[in-house]
């Protein structure tokens, strides 16, 4: 309430909604009936100029799932059996609109890959390294850290792991500590491959 409070004219996004308390659904209903809530502290806000967004994988399985023959199949009213099945009649009609998302098209994903290699990048300009990214890792990167379900959640993790993780230890304790250099990513043999340049002109390979 304090938050809201401070900021009336808000936009309040609860990710993954089917996995809240089931006393979260009873603040909502308040919420929305009411239009204001009040704490423990008895202290009331007022939610009539605030927007909530939330999202849910409920149903993404049954719709993300192939069709079958050759002919394109809408499983968006299968999505919505199993939200039905997940939320109150009490939930659902209080809201102002449920929207369905479409699986996230192969160009939208290497935009998301992008988004996050930029902002590596900028984490990386005051160690003075530099990323290069070759297509077939960016298709590697794609590929793997997509997932028709989860949307492209898996990747923020992947490249973690996969890029992060290796240039961070070399950051800490390798060459790059001191002299910067340039990162190679390249895709070999359906692994994400890194080539590290230092500035002495001194190259390895980390896999």
């Amino acid at each position: 309430t304090e938050s809201v409070s401070k900021h009336p004219h808000s936009v309040i996004l609860l990710d993954e909604i089917e996995k809240a308390h089931h006393e979260v659904f009873n603040i909502l209903l308040q919420i929305m009936d009411h239009g204001t809530l009040t704490d423990n502290n008895g202290r009331k806000a007022d939610f009539r100029n605030v927007v909530f967004i939330m999202t849910t994988n409920a149903g993404a399985q049954d719709m993300s799932r192939a069709s079958m023959g050759f002919n394109t199949q809408d499983h968006t009213k299968d999505g919505t059996e199993i939200i039905k099945k997940t939320f109150t009649p009490e939930f659902r009609n209080r809201l102002d609109a449920i929207i369905h998302f479409n699986p996230l098209s192969i160009d939208v994903i290497k935009k998301v890959v992008d988004k996050f290699l930029v902002e590596l990048q900028a984490q990386l300009d005051e160690k003075k390294v530099q990323l290069e990214v070759s297509d077939e890792a960016i298709n590697w990167i794609a590929d793997k850290g997509y997932d028709k379900t989860m949307g492209a959640r898996p990747m923020q993790r992947l490249i973690q792991e996969k890029i992060k993780k290796p240039l961070a230890e070399e950051i800490l304790f390798g060459k790059f500590s001191s002299e910067g250099g340039i990162a190679y990513i390249d895709e070999e043999e359906g692994e994400l491959v890194l080539n590290l340049e230092y500035l002495t002109k001194e190259k390895d390979k980390v896999t």
